[in-house]
């Protein structure tokens, strides 16, 4: 899991490296927009599980003080990635 999950990150950051590509320029080719809309589904599918992860700590209760430091600081850090994923 830990290798797989590495990988994953390895691949997105190759993939967040690309040059962002105008899919309105004719002169691009098939694969560059195939490269910028994966690109695209790849930020997507990031944003949507950031938001999963924050609608989840949101919904948690609890009354131990140290669990809701421990939530308030998961959240702060998803927030800050989703604000710099624009």
């Amino acid at each position: 899991m830990v290798q797989e999950s590495k990988s994953v990150e390895e691949q997105m950051a190759k993939v967040l490296q690309q040059p962002e590509v105008d899919p309105g320029n004719p002169f691009e080719t098939e694969d560059a927009r195939r490269l910028a809309a994966s690109h695209r589904a790849v930020r997507e599918r990031e944003k949507q599980a950031l938001n999963l992860q924050r609608e989840n700590i949101l919904s948690q209760k609890t009354s131990s003080p140290m669990r809701r430091q421990a939530l308030e600081a998961a959240l702060a850090q998803i927030e800050g990635q989703l604000s710099a994923m624009g």
